[in-house]
């Protein structure tokens, strides 16, 4: 189908074999996920050695000491935390879809008493402990904290005092047999304490799942169910890395008002984080004089280019540390690739090679510093295929050629000073209308030029698609760094010329694809934020609910132990690959 076009191309460009794109097949480990003990300058928290359980009452009593030992393991660590909320409507033809949507991004703080520091200004009312509110007019109210909190089954209280564990049976879940147990709490244990079901590993005992709510809901609070997955990143740890939350149906008769959908991502644990204070110690440094006939001092337009680079460099470093920005990887060449493929069909010629980077939010948007295109996961995951990915690049190379982007503020260091939390408070990488207008019309000239040229129909659809469901889809449409690619009433800005040529939005024909769920190209290794291409099969469609464009859909990652040879990270939504092996 045409929509797998350029995950072909980044098929090929990765080296992946014809075989390995018949199915979930097993990929490489990231070499950036090393176990803890492995790597320089970390202390590695004492870890008890396992007993070998020989009735259920020791696993038990194993699970809880492996809980805590995560919880202490995890206490100095400030990773990020993402979730995205789309509230439902009953649709006669498409089932649930969105009517408006909640985005939330975070640093989480995992010490004694879990808290987070917001990166959003608006969201500092929401920095609340409390699982949700409701108001007066009981219309709720989505902390934040409330989906932040299921990262543990239970804080404070997670023992045998609390809480009562029943074995259910043995389950795989991906390559890991698991024992699946029910954990409800004591009576008049108290309140806000878990209750569902709890998946545990069968060599050490880590919870690698667990799914349910909280109980009993006190006055005044709401309790979402969600189903949280761990991820082995660390050697004798599952670290907590997704979390699904859904609340109401539409089925017939159901009496729920309220219904949505919402993705919770944590990354950024990034043990390297902690040893760079150590990475001159075993640094030798020895003298070198440069005597090459090119060492001469630059011209006046040598320097003011090198100063440009500068602030360029400092930008992307510093998004980078604020684990904003994913380290350099293959996704990044498979970009390249296609802004490659534009350049040299069109004889551009630049002073300076063109960069790409990803983005690891789900807002859907792009921007360019310097020479170097940033495009977010969230559009990433959305986009069809090849060419559509080719016209939003192109927008973004545009401005390079035309000499938007020569600020060069960020060459001073000091501007760089300021927390991660203010991240989109100190940056911003917008154009005013008339550069827009010039780059939307520079970038149709270029794609006309390109190998892309007779495939444009599918990013003017996908733009459609998207314009369809702006006004529902507010919090996703809203950059953060960059310019929308929509207005306030969701009406496609953005290359809108394409849509132009591009066939009728059709919503009933199964075979036109015109944007993906969130989750269906990327996915990013929580520990050290790489990204990779996700590799699932094609799968077919058979009817118009299974195509869900934009939407949120349940997390099925496919569970390895560290150091299996598999891809430690990889996740596959329903979309692409049904349900966990079993």
């Amino acid at each position: 189908m045409q929509r797998w076009g350029w995950f072909l191309t980044a098929s090929l460009l990765l080296g992946v074999s014809a075989g390995a794109q018949q199915g979930p097949a097993k990929s490489a480990q990231p070499a950036a996920v090393q176990p803890v003990s492995a790597t320089p300058g970390i202390a590695v928290a004492p870890q008890s050695v396992p007993r070998t359980p020989v009735s259920i009452d020791q696993v038990v009593d194993q699970i809880i000491e492996r809980e805590h030992g995560l919880m202490t393991f995890l206490k100095n660590r400030t990773p990020l935390v993402e979730t995205y909320l789309q509230n439902l409507t009953p649709d006669q033809k498409m089932g649930a879809v969105p009517k408006e949507d909640h985005y939330f991004l975070g640093r989480l703080d995992m010490s004694d008493i879990i808290d987070r520091r917001d990166y959003l200004a608006k969201q500092t009312s929401f920095q609340q402990s409390l699982m949700g509110g409701v108001t007066k007019l009981f219309r709720i109210q989505y902390q934040p904290m409330g989906f932040s909190w299921m990262v543990f089954v239970d804080r404070q209280n997670f023992d045998r005092n609390h809480y009562d564990f029943h074995y259910v049976h043995r389950e795989f879940l991906g390559e890991v047999r698991t024992l699946v147990f029910e954990v409800t709490p004591k009576k008049n244990a108290g309140t806000g304490l878990f209750q569902g079901q709890i998946w545990v590993e069968d060599q050490d005992y880590n919870i690698v799942r667990l799914n349910g709510t909280y109980v009993p809901r006190p006055k005044n609070a709401f309790y979402f169910h969600m189903d949280s997955w761990r991820l082995n990143l660390v050697r004798g740890y599952w670290i907590p890395s997704y979390i699904y939350s859904e609340e109401g149906d539409f089925s017939y008769g159901s009496k729920d008002k309220q219904a949505f959908k919402a993705q919770s991502r944590i990354w950024g644990y990034d043990v390297m984080k902690d040893s760079r204070d150590d990475e001159l110690t075993d640094l030798k440094v020895e003298a070198v004089k440069d005597e090459s006939a090119v060492a001469q001092d630059l011209s006046p337009l040598e320097a003011q280019r090198a100063w440009q680079q500068q602030a360029e460099d400092n930008v992307v470093e510093r998004l980078q540390r604020a684990a904003l920005l994913a380290p350099s990887g293959d996704v990044d060449k498979v970009l390249q690739t296609v802004v490659n493929n534009i350049q040299i069909t069109n004889n551009v010629d630049l002073p300076r090679p063109v960069r790409a980077r990803v983005m690891v939010t789900y807002p859907l948007e792009t921007f360019s510093v310097g020479n170097t295109i940033v495009i977010s996961r969230g559009l990433l995951d959305t986009l069809p295929d090849e060419a559509s990915l080719a016209a939003v690049l192109c927008h973004e190379l545009a401005h390079i050629v035309l000499g938007h982007n020569l600020g060069s503020k960020f060459a001073f260091n000091d501007r760089m000073l300021f927390s991660d939390e203010s991240t989109y408070q100190n940056f911003g990488f917008r154009h005013n209308p008339d550069e827009e207008a010039a780059a939307d019309a520079k970038a149709v000239e270029l794609l006309k030029n390109s190998p892309y040229a007779q495939k444009l129909g599918s990013a003017g659809l996908y733009l459609k698609q998207l314009q369809a469901r702006g006004p529902m889809l507010s919090a996703l449409l809203t950059a953060h760094l960059g310019n929308n690619l929509s207005d306030s009433k969701g009406q496609i800005t953005r290359l809108s010329a394409l849509m132009g040529s591009a066939p009728t939005l059709d919503e009933s024909k199964l075979d036109q694809i015109a944007a993906l769920p969130l989750g269906g190209r990327i996915k990013l290794d929580p520990w050290g934020d790489h990204v990779e291409m996700i590799k699932a099969a094609a799968v077919s469609y058979t009817s118009v609910r299974d195509k869900m464009p934009f939407e949120v859909t349940p997390f099925f990652p496919r569970l390895t132990r560290l150091g299996s040879g598999a891809a430690t990270t990889a996740e596959n939504a329903p979309a692409q690959d049904g349900n966990a092996t079993k």
